[in-house]
């Protein structure tokens, strides 16, 4: 199963310094991103092979796209200090056009664009795509395809408004949980399903 998360990090600055000290505040939350990295691509003894995830940094200056792959992934440890570190590096590059995609180390590359962009390419490339709310069909009750894609936030309110094709709307339940967390519980369901 291809499996493929996008995390829109609100107020992440997408180019400049990044304090790894103070990830939440000066970071504009960049530590609720690396904690989904993390969830995301690192299981108990090694990677999710299947697993994509792309952070979106829109805080400041040109949007900044940032895609690790799982089937590539090397030289990242699952931390957030060592996640967080690989976007410190970046952020000093000048950001590519979008679609236009520069690698930055095994497994992770770069782009420009928003998530209206990844939603474009997922369309493309025949992800069906969910947005992630407690309000939305109950996650286990709707049957998820080969290809899919996840679509949640930072600490901020997620506007999908307008979205071609529209996206499907999923719950994990009624309590709001941590992105990371969010991720965790569809590994799970997803895994259990495939067993």
């Amino acid at each position: 199963m291809d499996r493929r998360f996008a995390i829109i990090g609100n107020r992440a600055p997408s180019s400049g310094k990044l304090n790894l000290n103070d990830l939440p505040g000066d970071g504009g939350r960049m530590d609720v991103l690396v904690r989904a990295v993390n969830s995301a691509l690192f299981i108990s003894h090694g990677i999710r092979k299947d697993t994509q995830i792309i952070v979106h940094l829109m805080g400041s200056g040109i949007p900044r796209r940032v895609f690790f792959d799982g089937c590539d992934l090397r030289g990242v440890r699952p931390d957030e200090r060592s996640i967080a570190g690989h976007f410190k590096s970046l952020m000093k590059t000048p950001v590519p056009p979008i679609g236009h995609f520069t690698g930055v180390s095994k497994g992770i590359r770069q782009s420009g664009g928003d998530i209206y962009q990844t939603l474009r390419e997922w369309n493309m490339d025949g992800v069906s795509s969910y947005v992630l709310d407690a309000r939305g069909s109950i996650f286990e009750n709707v049957g998820i395809p080969e290809k899919c894609g996840f679509v949640l936030s930072d600490d901020l309110d997620l506007d999908l408004q307008g979205v071609e094709p529209p996206l499907g709307s999923l719950s994990l339940g009624k309590t709001w949980l941590q992105g990371h967390s969010c991720i965790s519980v569809i590994h799970h369901i997803i895994d259990s399903h495939n067993q």
